[in-house]
C-alpha cells in the first residue's frame, strides 16, 4: 500500500515538529517536507508531489490562503488536497480559504488522533468539515455574506432532490443527517452529492458550500 504523501506548512517549528511526530508514528503516513511559509509550500510541493498539504493561514511572504491558490493552479497530475491549520479566531479569513480550493479546515490543537484521521480521510477523498466545524464556517460566512452572484444556469442540471441535498449539505449537515431528514439511505444522499458535484463542476463538498451561498440557493439566516 503506497504511503500518504504529506507536506506540513506553518511558521512555528514547533508546530510542525509536533506534526511531524505525530505522522510519521503512524503506519502507512510520510512527511516528504515541511515549509515555513506559502513561498517554500509551493517549493515544497513541486518538489514532493504530495497527496496532502496542511497549510497554516497567517505566514510571512506568502499567506497560506495565496499559497494554496497558487498550489492548486500548478500543472500536477493529481494535484494535493490542502487543509487549512486554523485557530478559529480568524473568520475573515475562511471564506477565502473555501473560494482557494481548501478541502477542509483542522484546528492546530487536534489531538494526536484526530490529525491521523484527518489526514486518512482527506487523502481518501473525503472533505474535511465536521458537523461543528461546517456550521461554524457557514455562521462566519453569514455575517459576511460575499456579493452574491445570483442564479446559475449550471442549476437547472440538478433534479430537484439533488437541489434539496445541495441545500441541506449548504446548511452544515452531515450525511447521516440529510439522509434522516429526506427519509433516504446514507448511501442515496453519497449518490445525489457525487452527482450534484459533478454537474457543477465542483471538487468538493466544500466548494458546494460556497456555491450555495452565492447563488443565492440558501438564504442568509436559513439552517
Amino acid at each position: 500500500m503506497t504511503a500518504i504523501r504529506v507536506v506540513v506548512v506553518d511558521d512555528q517549528s514547533l508546530v510542525r515538529a509536533g506534526f511531524r511526530l505525530i505522522l510519521q508514528s503512524e503506519p502507512g503516513i510520510e512527511v516528504v517536507a515541511e515549509a515555513a511559509d506559502g513561498v517554500e509550500a509551493i517549493a515544497a510541493v513541486r518538489a514532493t508531489n504530495p497527496d496532502v498539504v496542511l497549510m497554516d493561514v497567517r505566514m510571512p511572504r506568502m499567506d497560506g490562503i495565496e499559497s494554496t491558490r497558487r498550489i492548486l493552479s500548478l500543472e500536477l497530475a493529481v494535484p494535493p488536497r490542502v487543509v487549512m491549520l486554523t485557530t478559529f479566531d480568524m473568520d475573515e479569513y475562511v471564506y477565502e480559504a473555501l473560494k482557494a480550493g481548501a478541502s477542509g479546515f483542522l484546528l492546530k490543537d487536534v489531538a494526536p488522533e484526530g490529525l491521523v484521521e484527518a489526514v486518512r480521510g482527506i487523502a481518501s477523498g473525503d472533505t474535511l468539515l465536521s458537523p461543528s466545524i461546517t456550521r461554524r464556517l457557514v455562521e462566519s460566512f453569514l455575517r459576511r455574506p460575499p456579493t452574491s452572484r445570483g442564479p446559475s444556469e449550471a442549476v437547472r442540471l440538478l433534479t430537484a432532490r439533488e437541489l434539496e441535498v445541495l441545500r441541506l449539505v449548504a446548511r452544515g449537515l452531515t450525511n447521516a443527517e440529510i439522509a434522516s431528514s429526506l427519509v433516504i439511505s446514507e448511501a442515496t444522499v453519497k449518490t445525489h452529492v457525487a452527482n450534484l458535484l459533478g454537474k457543477l463542476e465542483l471538487r468538493d463538498r466544500v466548494q458546494a458550500v460556497v456555491f450555495a451561498y452565492e447563488h443565492e440557493l440558501v438564504a442568509p439566516g436559513q439552517g
